[in-house]
């Protein structure tokens, strides 16, 4: 058994690779941004703001998230294309800095990680979800190769959209995930770097399958 952490910024390609290898190793997925996405969504709908922090635990408590065949359940309706957009990726970076939401979904994707194998990428799951990780990445690239990548994403599903704009919110993003007071986006001391900025999919596939067989040969 293995468990992979990876963490990184927004667009550093994530929850792709997380995909990908967690399918070569046979390794159960966790996309914990998916999580904050779906309480950001939510928290949005009924109009709770990040102060509002009675409200939002009335609102934890009675919110469930899942994952089914990879895609994410929040309160038994399939949130996965919707959390999908710029708007609910700025929600879950403010949201993730309410204590209450993060110890929330930190003790369910702990509980998700035990006993068994599984591959979890998110902005602290090295250094504060899974610090006992067998292999942990912290996967990055260039602010523009990822707004680049985000840009052609868009692009090819219809959505127009300017790429400056998705680069400043990029940065923004990255702002706000390296100081937010509570556990910030750094890297684990123990965690391999792997930039991607000029490596394909397929490539950086390889290079964590190549870890992560490295360190099982170990145990």
């Amino acid at each position: 058994m293995i468990r992979i952490a990876i963490d990184g910024p927004g667009g550093a390609g994530k929850s792709t690779i997380a995909k990908l290898v967690g399918n070569k190793l046979g390794l159960e997925y966790i996309d914990t941004g998916a999580m904050y996405r779906a309480i950001g969504l939510k928290l949005d709908r009924e109009g709770i703001k990040p102060d509002d922090i009675i409200s939002i635990r009335n609102m934890l408590e009675e919110t469930a998230i899942d994952f089914v065949n990879g895609r994410i359940i929040l309160d038994g309706v399939d949130v996965s294309d919707v959390i999908r957009t710029q708007e609910i990726s700025k929600l879950a970076s403010i949201y993730s800095q309410v204590p209450e939401v993060r110890s929330k979904l930190i003790d369910i994707q702990r509980r998700i990680a035990t006993g068994k194998g599984v591959i979890m990428d998110g902005r602290d799951i090295g250094t504060n979800v899974l610090t006992d990780a067998e292999l942990k990445i912290f996967l990055t690239a260039d602010p523009m190769v990822r707004a680049r990548r985000r840009y052609d994403e868009l692009t090819a599903k219809g959505v127009k959209t300017i790429l400056d704009d998705i680069y400043e919110e990029i940065k923004d993003r990255d702002y706000q995930d390296m100081n937010r007071k509570l556990n910030p986006l750094v890297q684990a001391e123990d965690a391999a770097m792997v930039d991607t900025s000029d490596m394909t999919i397929d490539e950086v596939v390889n290079t964590i399958v190549s870890m992560a067989t490295r360190v099982s040969c170990r145990e």
